[in-house]
């Protein structure tokens, strides 16, 4: 699945075909994922009690089937693109742990937040050894960049962002550059939603920021000073519309960021099922077209 992608659309990298429930699932929550009910968890955590018996998983041991992946693809890639490999933030990982599936209000994973911040930073400093050392093992592996994906950050009140999201997220990057050292593989943060913390997560120490459709990027190009790179940030419905406003749309993503180095286009999240692949043809080709005039 990671291949297809990069056979059919000749993109400039592959991303590792996974999911980011990953590591909660190694931990014993009993994920499953059926068609048209997205993931569930039959154990989720709703009692304070069971944060104390949590570990994080050992990512040879216990998420090994992953890492292998990522040796086979490197493997078959032989060097003509790169490999990004990626993981859940911790608060995202967290929700999705407390909820037991995705959720509209997020009331049991913001009631343990608000009520016991102190067990929600107990699971969230779990989660993190988790997601640190899961993504250290994605690179010893051979993934040649990691993006973390904060799908939920978001939804966060602006202190609670800071303390219970973007503060893990910092250990993380920092983590990976000291283990690794800085320059061992670039770094991509994405929060969802979260437009408003741009200048904030590039002090984070990451190399690259995912943008979603909602900000210019443009303001997140005066925001972030050349800091990081900036990744986005077409909506992915656009992909349902005809070719024509496709290629208008990615050409006025390209023009909003302008000319210069920095920028790696790409959806501001995830594409769903039912989009064309014919109609991704034509962003990726709108891309390579227009992307030249504007360099």
């Amino acid at each position: 699945m990671t291949l297809q992608p990069l056979r059919r659309f000749g993109l400039d990298g592959a991303i590792l075909f996974s999911d980011i429930l990953t590591i909660p699932d190694a931990m014993g929550l009993g994920l499953t994922v059926n068609e048209g009910e997205g993931p569930r968890f039959a154990r989720p955590i709703r009692r304070v009690s069971q944060i104390d018996v949590l570990t994080a998983p050992d990512a040879e041991t216990d998420i090994g089937y992953v890492l292998e992946a990522v040796r086979l693809i490197r493997h078959q890639l032989a060097g003509t693109v790169p490999l990004i490999g990626f993981a859940g933030s911790p608060w995202t990982l967290a929700t999705y742990m407390i909820e037991g599936e995705s959720s509209r209000d997020f009331r049991h994973s913001k009631g343990l937040l608000h009520a016991e911040p102190g067990r929600m930073h107990q699971l969230l400093e779990v989660l993190t050894e988790a997601v640190s050392g899961y993504l250290h093992a994605q690179i010893v592996a051979g993934v040649q960049a990691v993006m973390i994906f904060d799908t939920w950050g978001g939804t966060l009140a602006h202190a609670d962002y800071q303390e219970f999201s973007l503060a893990y997220l910092s250990r993380i990057v920092a983590a990976l550059q000291t283990e690794l050292g800085a320059d061992a593989v670039p770094i991509i943060l994405f929060t969802k939603g979260g437009g408003q913390w741009l200048s904030e997560i590039a002090d984070s120490g990451c190399d690259a920021i995912g943008i979603d459709w909602t900000q210019s990027l443009f303001r997140a190009r005066q925001l972030v000073c050349d800091r990081v790179a900036l990744q986005g940030n077409l909506d992915p419905a656009v992909l349902r519309a005809p070719p024509d406003t496709i290629r208008r749309e990615v050409k006025r993503v390209l023009a909003d960021y302008g000319p210069g180095p920095g920028h790696i286009f790409n959806l501001g999240h995830g594409i769903t099922p039912d989009i064309d692949p014919d109609h991704m043809a034509v962003m990726v080709d709108a891309v390579r077209e227009f992307g030249q005039s504007i360099v």
